[in-house]
């Protein structure tokens, strides 16, 4: 879609050059949802993509992933055979459900920004413990963790004139054992439930729950649950009012799937 309100389209080519924000501003990066719908409010856009941001650096203990890093580059990304959880990077970049041409220019970080309760890249940062490192307009940084970044649905943690600049993923995280679940109300639609599973300890499971919830949820377990043990934890730390309610799924069904994904996700991570 045009967006006729634009008058001036900046460039940085460094964070120096990036400017102050008004609100009358928006950073651009994909742009996929940017140009979906009409902006009014915005007259001016600052393209990141010139910054030339690695898309994926893998460190001694992190898997760096840039804000810019596009999904199809994610999805083509081959994770070590040591890393139990590198499927979940494949599997949470499909459920993003776009065309090829989503893929190539959708990015890891637009989607997180976006904050949709459906973004499946909070699902996978959630999931694994990443850290979202941020930069100030002032020109300092500052991290947080990922299961604190999105807020609410379109709602996310960065101040006025803050950019997501990149996710860190500890690779201790990326050789934990894992299950997936996710379901949508037709083959190819948006997620209406999506939950993730993680082991990690001998006994201590993890469960990330998105797409159901208005924002996402963590619940953890010390020691392993029984189905009693799991319906309690899961029905007090995910209260009714949070489950999310639109076209694409009631909050009832997506209270009911997200216990039953958890049931079955407990009973696929107890087998060894």
């Amino acid at each position: 879609m045009d967006l006729n309100s634009i008058e001036n389209i900046l460039i940085p080519r460094s964070r120096s050059e990036i400017p102050e924000l008004t609100e009358r501003d928006a950073f651009l990066a994909g742009g996929t949802w940017l140009f979906s719908e009409p902006q009014p409010a915005l007259n001016r856009l600052v393209d990141l993509t010139n910054m030339n941001w690695a898309p994926l650096t893998l460190t001694a203990t992190h898997l760096q992933v840039s804000a810019t890093c596009k999904i199809a580059a994610l999805a083509a990304f081959e994770p070590p055979h040591d890393w139990l959880a590198g499927p979940l990077i494949l599997k949470c970049c499909r459920a993003l459900f776009g065309s090829f041409k989503i893929w190539n220019m959708a990015t890891v970080g637009g989607n997180l920004c976006l904050g949709l309760p459906a973004g499946p890249m909070t699902a996978l940062a959630i999931a694994l413990h990443a850290t979202c490192i941020i930069w100030r307009p002032d020109g300092t940084d500052y991290t947080i963790p990922a299961v604190q970044f999105v807020t609410g649905p379109q709602q996310n943690a960065l101040g006025p004139g803050e950019i997501l600049r990149r996710i860190d993923i500890p690779i201790a995280h990326l050789k934990h054992r894992f299950a997936f679940r996710q379901i949508s109300l037709t083959p190819e639609g948006r997620s209406g439930v999506l939950v993730i599973g993680m082991i990690n300890q001998p006994s201590r499971l993890i469960l990330t729950v998105t797409a159901a919830t208005r924002h996402p949820k963590q619940v953890e377990f010390s020691t392993w649950p029984d189905d009693n043990t799991l319906t309690s934890k899961l029905t007090n730390e995910i209260p009714d009012h949070l489950y999310y309610d639109d076209i694409h799924g009631k909050p009832a069904w997506r209270k009911h799937m997200t216990g039953i994904f958890a049931k079955s996700i407990c009973t696929e991570l107890s087998n060894p």
